[in-house]
C-alpha cells in the first residue's frame, strides 16, 4: 500500500486515460463501417478536404456551419493514410484518445471536493459511461465530451474565484466548444444563472454576492451585444450563427411539447445511469446549503448546465426528430450525476428520510413514466443507448413486461441506496460501474436488430458486399474518378459507404430523388423508355467512369463489380445511356410486384444474371420465380424466405434485335394484411441487380 500511495496522482490519471484508450481502441477494431449517416460521412469529408487542401469541403463543395474542431483533429489520419480504410481505423484510434481524455477534467472537477482516491473513482465513472462507444463513430461527441467537462470545470473555478484570467479562460474554452458543436450555446443561460444559485447556496445577499462576477456578466453581455451588432451590420439573423443548423433557430417550438420531451429525456437518462446516481444527486442538491463551498460551486454550475442542455436537446428532438430521444446529445451531463454520487459518499452518504425516500421514489418512478413503446426502434441504436438493454431483453422480460422489469430493477436499486450502511456506501458508485459493464454488452455487441457493432456491419452489408471496402480505389487507375449515379433502386448506403471508403468516388448524381441527407448532388434526367441519361438541359452526361446499379446498363467496359449489391463500375465508350430497362419494381425500392420485365436493345444474345431474395417476415413458405422469353420458360427458381441473396441466370434470345424476359413471382403478399400497418403494396421478391454477360 505504501508503494501505491507513493505514486503521484497525475500518474494514476494518466494510467486511467491509457486503460480507457487501449480498451476503446481495441473495441473499435471490430467496427466495420459507419452507420450514423450522413453525419459520419460529413465529418469524414470535412477532415479529408482539410487534410488535402486546408479547406472544408463536402463532395468538393465548400461547406460552412459545421464544427471545425473535430474535423481538424482527425485530419492527420487522412493526411497520413492513402487508404480510406486505414484512415478510418486511425480515426477510431484518435477518437479513443480524445474521449478518454475526459478523465482529466473529470478528475480535476472531482478533486476540488474529494480526496485523490475518490476523485480517481469519479474519473473512472466519467470514462465508463456507455456512450464511449461513440469512439467507433466519426462523430463530434468524441471531442465535445472532454471539452464540455473542461468548460464545466472552468465555470466552477470562476464561481469559486472569478478572476479575470479564469473568466477569459472560461470564454475561450466555450468558444472552442462552440466551434465543436453549436449545442455549446446551452452554456450561455447557465453562465448567467450559476452565480445567482451559488450566491443563494452561500446565503449571501444577491446584490453583494453577484458583485464579484461583474467581469463574467460584462463579457457575456458585451460579447452578446457585439455579436448582435455584427450580425445586424452584415444583414444576417442570429440564427445564422448556428451555421448548418440555422433552421433550428428559425423554427417555432411549442412549450408544452418541449417540456414533455425534456421530461422524457430525463426519464431515459435516469435509466441510462442506473437510477442510483439520480437518487444520490437529488439528496446532495437537497442538502447543498449545508455543504462546503466547493460542493456548492459544483452544484451551482451543474444544475443550470444540465437544465439548459436538457431543454436545448428536447427542443431539437421535439421539432426535428420527434421519434427519438437524443441521449447522444445529452449524455455529457451524466458526468455531473456520477461525480455527485461520489461526493455524496464522501460527505457521509446522508439519507435523511424526509429527503432520501422522496429522492428514491422519484428516481425509481422516472423510468416507469417513460413511453418505451414509442421510442424503442432502430433509431435508438445510434441515439438512445439506454434503451438497448431493454430491447435486448424482449422475450425474457419479467412477466413479459417492460414496466415490471424496470420497476423490479429500480426497486432493488432504491432499496440498496436506502439500506446500504454508510461505511459501505462506496458500493453505490461501484455498483454503477458494474451496471455500465453489464449494459455495455447489448449496447456494443448486441445481436440484430440492436447493438452498435452490428449496426456498423449491417450498414456495410447494405452498401458494400462481397468485395473489399476500397474496391473502387483498387480498380481505377491513379488520379481517375468515378461519378456515382443513384437511381433510387439500391439502398442509399451503396452511395454513402462507397464514397466513405474510396477516394476515387467523385460527384454524386441522382435521377429521381436525391439520397437522404441534403448533401451536394446533381440532377440527371433518365428516360427509361429510350435509356438516355442527360442533364436537365438535354446535354449529354459523359463521365469517363461511372458507378451505377443494374437499372442502368451502359455501353462500356466493366472495370469492377460488387455483384452482391448489384453495383458496377464502368468505363464508358461515350455518353451514359442504358441499353436495357427494367419495369415492375416499386419506385426507389428493390421490391417487385407480381411481374418484372427486363428489356435489352441492340441485343445479340448472351446471359442475364439477376440477384433475388425474399423476406421471412412477410413470407412463411417458398416462392417460385419463373422467367419467360418469347412465351417460353427459360428459367425457374424456388426461393425460401430465409434464403440469402440468390442469383438466377437465364439466357437472352434476341427477336429483331430486342431481348425481353418476363419474371413472374408467386406467391405475392400485402404487408398490411400480413404485418399490419398501411403498406398496401402487392410485393413479390427483392430484385437486387441485373447483370448482362455477352
Amino acid at each position: 500500500m505504501g508503494v501505491l500511495r507513493a505514486v503521484p496522482p497525475w500518474a494514476w490519471v494518466a494510467l486511467l486515460v491509457l486503460v480507457s484508450f487501449v480498451g476503446r481502441a481495441w473495441l473499435g477494431r471490430g467496427m466495420a463501417a459507419p452507420f450514423i449517416m450522413v453525419d459520419e460521412l460529413i465529418y469524414a469529408e470535412l477532415a479529408r478536404s482539410f487534410a488535402s487542401s486546408g479547406e472544408f469541403l463536402i463532395r468538393d463543395v465548400p461547406a460552412t456551419g459545421y464544427g471545425a474542431v473535430y474535423p481538424v483533429l482527425i485530419s492527420p489520419a487522412y493526411a497520413v493514410f492513402d487508404s480510406l480504410v486505414d484512415a478510418y481505423g486511425a480515426v477510431k484510434v484518435l477518437n479513443s484518445l480524445f474521449m478518454s481524455l475526459a478523465a482529466v477534467p473529470g478528475y480535476l472537477l472531482a478533486r476540488r471536493m474529494l480526496p485523490v482516491s475518490l476523485s480517481l473513482l469519479a474519473a473512472a465513472l466519467v470514462v465508463a459511461v456507455p456512450s464511449l462507444v461513440y469512439t467507433a463513430a466519426v462523430m463530434t461527441e468524441n471531442v465535445f465530451y472532454p471539452i464540455f467537462l473542461l468548460a464545466s470545470l472552468l465555470l466552477v473555478l470562476v464561481l469559486e474565484r472569478p478572476t479575470t484570467l479564469r473568466v477569459v479562460a472560461l470564454f475561450a474554452v466555450l468558444a472552442l466548444a462552440l466551434a465543436t458543436r453549436v449545442q455549446a450555446l446551452a452554456f450561455a443561460p447557465a453562465i448567467l444563472a450559476a452565480p445567482v444559485l451559488f450566491t443563494w447556496f452561500e446565503r449571501r445577499p444577491l446584490r453583494s454576492g453577484l458583485r464579484p462576477y461583474r467581469w463574467l456578466y460584462g463579457l457575456a453581455l458585451g460579447g452578446g451585444l457585439a455579436v448582435l451588432a455584427l450580425q445586424l451590420a452584415r444583414g444576417r439573423s442570429l440564427s445564422d450563427l448556428l451555421g448548418a443548423y440555422s433552421v433550428v433557430g428559425e423554427s417555432g417550438y411549442d412549450a408544452g411539447t418541449v417540456l414533455r420531451y425534456a421530461a422524457w429525456h430525463l426519464e431515459e437518462l435516469t435509466l441510462y445511469l442506473g437510477i442510483l446516481p439520480v437518487a444520490a444527486s437529488i439528496v446532495l442538491v437537497g442538502l447543498v446549503r449545508r455543504q462546503p463551498r466547493p460542493v456548492q460551486a459544483f452544484v451551482a454550475a451543474a444544475l443550470p448546465v444540465t437544465a439548459a442542455m436538457t431543454v436545448a436537446v428536447a427542443a431539437f428532438a421535439s421539432e426535428f426528430i420527434a421519434g427519438r430521444i437524443q441521449e447522444r446529445n445529452l449524455f455529457p451531463v451524466a458526468a455531473f450525476f456520477l461525480i455527485a454520487t461520489v461526493v455524496w459518499v464522501h460527505r457521509g452518504a446522508p439519507r435523511p428520510p424526509a429527503l432520501a425516500i422522496p429522492a428514491v421514489v422519484l428516481a425509481v418512478a422516472l423510468p416507469l413514466l417513460f413511453p418505451f413503446g414509442r421510442f424503442i426502434e432502430t433509431g435508438a441504436i445510434s441515439d438512445t443507448l439506454g434503451l438497448l438493454p431493454i430491447w435486448s431483453l424482449f422475450g425474457e422480460l419479467l412477466l413479459d413486461s417492460i414496466d415490471w422489469t424496470v420497476f423490479a430493477g429500480g426497486l432493488a436499486a432504491g432499496l440498496f441506496f436506502l439500506l446500504v450502511p454508510r461505511r459501505y456506501a462506496v458500493a453505490v458508485p461501484l455498483l454503477v460501474l458494474v451496471w455500465f459493464a453489464v449494459i455495455l454488452k447489448p449496447i456494443w455487441a448486441g445481436a440484430y436488430p440492436y447493438g452498435f457493432k452490428q449496426a456498423g456491419a449491417g450498414a456495410l452489408f447494405q452498401g458494400i458486399r462481397g468485395v473489399e471496402r476500397d474496391w473502387i480505389d483498387r480498380a481505377l487507375p491513379p488520379g481517375a474518378q468515378a461519378a456515382v449515379v443513384w437511381t433510387g433502386s439500391p439502398d442509399r448506403f451503396v452511395v454513402n459507404q462507397n464514397e466513405f471508403f474510396n477516394r476515387a468516388v467523385g460527384p454524386v448524381y441522382y435521377t429521381d430523388a436525391p439520397t437522404p441527407g441534403t448533401l451536394p448532388e446533381t440532377k440527371l434526367d433518365f428516360d427509361r423508355a429510350t435509356g438516355k441519361v442527360t442533364y436537365p438541359d438535354g446535354s449529354p452526361f459523359t463521365p469517363a467512369y461511372v458507378l451505377v446499379d443494374g437499372s442502368i446498363d451502359p455501353d462500356g467496359d466493366v472495370v469492377a463489380r460488387d455483384a452482391e449489391r448489384g453495383m458496377t463500375l464502368w468505363r464508358l465508350h461515350g455518353p451514359l445511356a442504358s441499353v436495357s430497362n427494367v419495369t415492375g419494381l416499386y419506385p426507389n425500392d428493390t421490391w417487385s410486384g407480381r411481374q418484372v420485365v427486363y428489356t435489352r436493345r441492340s441485343c445479340r444474345g448472351g446471359r442475364l444474371a439477376v440477384g433475388v431474395s425474399s423476406d421471412p417476415s412477410l413470407f412463411t413458405s417458398p416462392q417460385t420465380i419463373v422467367a419467360r422469353s418469347a412465351g417460353r420458360e427459360v428459367g425457374r427458381l424456388r426461393l425460401r424466405p430465409d434464403q440469402p441473396r440468390t442469383v438466377l441466370r437465364v439466357p437472352l434470345e434476341p427477336r429483331g434485335g430486342l431481348c425481353r424476359v418476363v419474371f413472374t413471382v408467386s406467391p405475392t403478399a400485402v404487408p398490411a394484411e400480413v404485418l399490419g400497418g398501411a403498406d398496401e403494396r402487392v410485393l413479390g421478391a427483392h430484385f437486387d441487380g441485373f447483370e448482362y454477360g455477352g
